[in-house]
């Protein structure tokens, strides 16, 4: 008898720790949740980011904090994701910098940029605008192009860093137009649109979160997005394809990922819940005030897609002539 109870026990004790993780796992978040921005205040990232953090701690029961960790490429946010305890409640704000670019231009990194981190879904792609200040006298692509070109070097092209998305868009840009510009890295995209609209620099490629706003205030002219179609929420505004640049394409996007080793149910749980709130009409207009076309896919997908920007993204580096540092 005393031999039965002395085995009941053991067998509770082996199923106990699996009860306990699935249970825990089943109450998640049991506690705000922090969301790793690797961009500072006002970029693109943040902007959209903030926004559904909002609709998802909602959805969630427990608020989503955004913590802006900007700097080396989004490798410092990313670094606090990878290290992370895989419980949840560390999120990552990845974007195409930090996903494709910087892996490539670092030599080093404290992390792997594969192997530590959980997709759960894409939340935005956002097309890259091409701006001015609006007291450049020029209205369209083909006049910039031809003012650079009866000005060379004497146009200041603002960019979010050396190997940021915009700097290479940048500089895509002004090979395949022909140009001559002095290509100005700032700290952050937040930090490359102010000098921007304060005229330090007449004009860049940046992803429209960043600039839509301040274009419909006139505090800064908008010429063409560089999709491969004209964008449903600036459908007036023409493509650098169709304004003479052809082949030139360039775009962003936002996805969701956690560290590594979190828990399946858990991920699930954030990917259902993402979808849920990407499907919503008023997340989808507050995304699309903010330039950006609201998306939502598997983690599969999101992966996969991943590994396509990664391989695009490899030609503009080698056109920008960096090397992993």
């Amino acid at each position: 008898m005393l031999g039965k109870r002395i085995l009941l026990l053991l067998s509770l004790c082996a199923v106990w720790p699996g009860a306990y993780a699935a249970q825990r796992e089943a109450g998640y978040p049991t506690r705000p949740i922090r969301l790793m921005v690797p961009q500072n205040p006002g970029a693109s990232v943040d902007n959209v980011s903030r926004i559904l953090a909002a609709r998802m701690g909602e959805e969630l029961g427990q608020q989503i904090v955004a913590d802006t960790r900007a700097g080396a490429g989004g490798t410092l946010a990313a670094e606090v994701v990878a290290h992370a305890a895989p419980d949840g409640h560390t999120l990552f704000a990845v974007a195409t910098g930090t996903a494709v670019i910087s892996p490539q231009t670092f030599k080093k990194l404290n992390y792997d940029p594969i192997k530590d981190f959980a997709y759960i879904s894409l939340f935005a792609i956002t097309q890259n605008v091409l701006v001015v200040h609006p007291t450049l006298p020029v209205k369209s692509v083909k006049e910039l192009i031809a003012y650079a070109k009866a000005n060379p070097g004497k146009l200041n092209m603002a960019n979010a860093g050396s190997a940021s998305q915009s700097h290479l868009a940048c500089v895509l840009f002004t090979h395949m137009a022909g140009i001559d510009v002095v290509h100005v890295p700032y700290k952050g995209g937040g930090a490359s649109v102010t000098a921007l609209i304060g005229n330090e620099s007449q004009v860049t490629i940046t992803p429209a979160p960043a600039v839509l706003s301040h274009a419909r205030a006139g505090r800064l002219r908008a010429l063409a997005t560089a999709g491969d179609k004209r964008s449903p929420l600036m459908p007036d505004l023409p493509t650098v394809i169709e304004s003479g640049v052809p082949g030139y394409l360039s775009s962003g996007w936002m996805g969701l990922m956690a560290p590594a080793k979190t828990p399946r149910p858990i991920l699930d749980k954030l990917q259902a819940t993402l979808t849920r709130v990407i499907n919503v009409t008023a997340t989808r207009e507050l995304f699309e005030r903010q330039g950006a076309d609201p998306v939502a896919n598997t983690p599969a997908e999101f992966q996969r897609f991943v590994a396509e920007e990664y391989t695009r993204f490899t030609q503009a580096i080698r056109l920008a002539n960096l090397k992993p540092e």
